[in-house]
């Protein structure tokens, strides 16, 4: 066994590069949760939800998910660069 042990903690910096990238991940799972919701909303009866709120719905889910992604995106392109120039 070696004599050296990894540190108990990660930096706080690196922390937060891997929670995002963890965000990052669940993207795709949050998104087909949210797109799957009007599956439950009630059919046809009293209380049906019209078909152009169903697709007004999905319109910004997906806008929304595409805002989204596209901070995340930014914010860990702008964290790996600096985690780079860092190392060099």
């Amino acid at each position: 066994m070696s004599g050296k042990r990894s540190p108990l903690f990660l930096e706080r910096r690196s922390y937060r590069l891997r929670r995002v990238m963890d965000a990052a991940r669940l993207m795709p799972f949050l998104g087909a949760a949210l797109w799957a919701v009007p599956v439950l909303w009630p059919g046809p009866g009293e209380n049906e939800v019209s078909t152009s709120r169903a697709i007004l719905y999905i319109f910004l889910v997906w806008a929304v998910l595409v805002v989204a992604t596209l901070l995340l995106t930014f914010w860990l392109d702008d964290s790996v660069e600096t985690e780079h120039k860092d190392e060099i």
